[in-house]
């Protein structure tokens, strides 16, 4: 595929609608990934480029981040004409999917930042004009001189409070709303009454003014939300790569056997689609090709080159390091094992913002601070009414449960960054502080600690007249439409066509039916396989698959099976942090006694159902442990959406991975480092809220004494919060998660 033609591809009105943002002034805007920009000399090229261009109004290439923006006028250049530009100064460029264009976290850090900004900005201008007035160099002065520095300090401060703490008044009018007081409350409070007060003796030209504190305050706590942001927006980073790497064109062979470049959307599933040299694969589909070298890191993260042969799948993302490839296609566009990885990262990142875990332990904090509050302006107005404002706001500021609130959702925040750099997706956040506490673990065995093989030499045909081959290809025209491991390994053995399947119905944890051919046929388990028929299975075959029709068996498949490569030293770390692992499969008792024996696993059971597996769990749970259970197969979805955490694999079924609270990409890997993150995730979070308890019980009484001014109170509370989110950032540095022993 040449440039030109690639680039005329975009020219498909369906194809532009994913990539274009239309803008209200009429111009349209798009966002691009583009190769070729580690010499800023060619950064500088590539922008006189563009801007020579007949339309373009606006141009901003990030180098560091590979991508550019540009926004244009499409009756006066077509989106070809500018991806040409691109390819013109050397730049490899591919067009993003629109959503990246309406990127609604850019907008958000962007509308953060310009708050902090402007709140720094004019703190910084308040504190020199507070400066003035603390160290007496006005005093000799006359008071229209005083009163002229604090206007300027009102007039400095107002834009502070009306558009930089706008997100504390606004989160207060909705906790108000929702009769829940919170942080926000606590905040804004603290805001408008000390300001409102300085206001008042700026106006009537006598008592103390504060702007230099509530400018601080501001600042200050718009640092620590900015650190946060910034740590929970790289938490998302995993899914969005996933998303990013999914081309929108595709090479799709016609009829004839010619190429012709079509939406990657367009595809449907049978479909025949060359990939070139370094192209990226546009669907999850199965290699054609005799083998093809890939790489395969956007799920497994393995930077390694795989090698793959006929028969296998191959996922979308994926990006063919050797000679031209071609795949036939399976799942497409949202159906990609991609674009579920998108969505998980997605849900993830909405169970995160939904987490109200710790939200009453803060209710009831907010609470008590108010209360102690108006005790002490009560208090100081028996005493001495002339410092009870003072005191009681002092108190406010000081007690202010920021440092208590960020704790959790700081650490949080960068426990899921660390955890997604790892390849796991925390789609529940509840799940890491169970998963800290987790002393039970259940294991499916079939694709999650071991991986099937079949050997076409072991396959046994059962009907007279029947060959191997005639038999293994019928098997594998049902085993295409599932995702179990079993089928896909006994599917990876044939590969040449298959006749189609009508029909085709998966029983979870058993088996496949379907019309193959004009012939019902069932594959699965023996038991399964036989329900039509009422057939038994000669007692001389021992299958782990058994092909039947409604006369009986058609032929037995012998696979056999080995642990993965990181099994053993998961199951051996979890051992020795004290986690009871126990292994429940649903495969026969001799395959599963020799899986245990090779993985060291002295509990473990066979022919277990899903409601089994679900029992298990619930007896485990009734004697105090606390659940986890790791699977792959929508058999194991009913102990997944059991457990008190939940672990699947990326390459499981889309079943089991919404029952899932973790998403585990690497394979199992993944989990230990989610276990060790976790703990330290738990002990961040007890040394925050252990912090803020002892500050507080220090600063409160100095505050309700009145031995600390309301400024003094603005900037300890300030720094404790921004301590806080520091200290979060110690959650999964070195030490936080060892490596497993091989």
């Amino acid at each position: 595929m040449n440039a030109l033609g690639a680039h005329a591809a975009w020219l498909h009105p369906r194809l532009a609608a994913q990539v274009i943002r239309a803008r209200r002034d009429g111009r349209a805007e798009i966002a691009l990934r583009v190769g070729g920009l580690a010499d800023p000399r060619q950064v500088l090229r590539l922008d006189e480029r563009l801007h020579a261009l007949p339309g373009v109004t606006r141009v901003a290439v990030d180098a560091r981040a590979q991508r550019a923006r540009v926004v244009w006028d499409p009756e006066r250049l077509a989106l070809p004409q500018l991806l040409d530009a691109f390819a013109a100064v050397g730049c490899a460029v591919r067009p993003l999917r629109r959503e990246q264009v309406e990127d609604a976290r850019s907008g958000e850090a962007t509308d953060a930042l310009k708050r902090l900004l402007v709140a720094g900005m004019c703190a910084m201008q308040v504190m020199t004009y507070a400066f003035v007035m603390y160290i007496g160099v006005v005093d000799f002065v006359d008071f229209t001189t005083r009163g002229l520095f604090r206007w300027l300090s009102l007039l400095t401060t107002a834009p502070v409070v009306a558009y930089s703490a706008q997100p504390f008044l606004v989160g207060a009018w909705r906790e108000l709303r929702a009769c829940r007081p919170g942080v926000a409350l606590t905040v804004a409070l603290a805001v408008l009454l000390t300001f409102g007060a300085s206001t008042w003796d700026t106006v009537r030209s006598h008592g103390e003014v504060y702007f230099d504190s509530v400018a601080m305050f501001v600042f200050l706590l718009l640092a620590a939300r900015h650190v946060e942001l910034c740590a929970r927006h790289a938490s998302g980073a995993l899914g969005e790569a996933a998303r990013d790497a999914t081309p929108l064109l595709a090479e799709r062979r016609r009829a004839d056997g010619s190429l012709e470049t079509v939406p990657a959307l367009e595809l449907l599933p049978g479909d025949r689609v060359r990939v070139a040299e370094g192209g990226t694969v546009p669907a999850d589909g199965v290699l054609e090709s005799v083998e093809a070298e890939l790489d395969e890191a956007l799920l497994s993260g393995e930077s390694r080159p795989c090698r793959r042969r006929r028969g296998d799948r191959l996922v979308a993302g994926s990006v063919v390091l050797g000679v031209a490839a071609e795949l036939r296609v399976e799942h497409s566009g949202e159906h990609t094992a991609a674009a579920r990885l998108g969505r998980l990262a997605g849900r993830a990142r909405l169970a995160r913002a939904s987490d109200r875990s710790g939200d009453r332990e803060a209710t009831r904090f907010v609470l008590r601070v108010l209360a102690l509050t108006a005790s002490t302006a009560l208090a100081w107005l028996w005493l001495d009414p002339a410092r009870a404002f003072d005191a009681a706001l002092a108190v406010l500021v000081v007690a202010c449960p920021c440092a208590f609130a960020l704790t959790r959702p700081a650490a949080l925040t960068r426990a899921l960054a660390v955890l997604a750099g790892h390849g796991v997706l925390v789609a529940e956040p509840g799940a890491l502080d169970a998963l800290a506490r987790v002393d039970y673990a259940l294991f499916d065995k079939t694709g999650t600690l071991t991986v099937p093989r079949l050997d076409p030499e072991a396959v046994e045909p059962l009907r007279e007249g029947l060959g191997a081959d005639a038999a293994l290809r019928l098997a594998a025209a049902l085993a295409r439409e599932s995702t179990h491991p079993l089928a896909a390994a006994l599917a990876a053995a044939w590969s040449g066509e298959t006749p189609p399947v009508h029909a085709p119905r998966i029983a979870a944890g058993a088996g496949i039916c379907g019309d193959v051919g004009g012939q019902a046929l069932r594959l699965g388990h023996p038991d399964f396989a036989l329900a039509a028929c009422n057939g038994a299975v000669p007692a001389s075959v021992a299958a782990t698959l058994l092909l039947a029709d409604g006369r009986g068996p058609v032929a037995a498949f012998h696979l056999d099976e080995a642990p993965r490569a990181e099994a053993g030293a998961t199951l051996r770390a979890l051992r020795d942090d004290g986690v009871d692992t126990v292994l429940a499969s649903g495969d026969t008792h001799a395959r599963v006694a020799a899986t245990a024996h090779a993985l060291g696993i002295t509990h473990w059971v066979g022919r277990r159902s899903p409601q089994d597996k679900l029992a298990l769990l619930q007896a485990a749970r009734a004697q105090g442990h606390l659940t986890l259970a790791v699977g792959d197969g929508s058999n194991d979805a009913p102990a997944l959406a059991g457990a008190d955490v939940s672990a699947a694999l990326a390459t499981g079924t889309d079943l089991a991975q919404a029952h899932a609270d973790l998403l585990l990409t690497r394979g199992l890997d993944g989990l230990w480092q989610a276990r060790a993150v976790a703990r330290r995730f738990a002990r961040v979070v007890a040394q925050g809220r252990r912090w803020s308890l002892g500050y507080n019980l220090l600063a409160i009484p100095l505050a309700a004494a009145g031995l600390v001014p309301p400024w003094l109170a603005a900037i300890g509370m300030s720094a404790s919060s921004l301590a806080v989110v520091l200290n979060a950032l110690r959650v999964g540095r070195p030490g936080g998660a060892p490596a497993l022993r091989a």
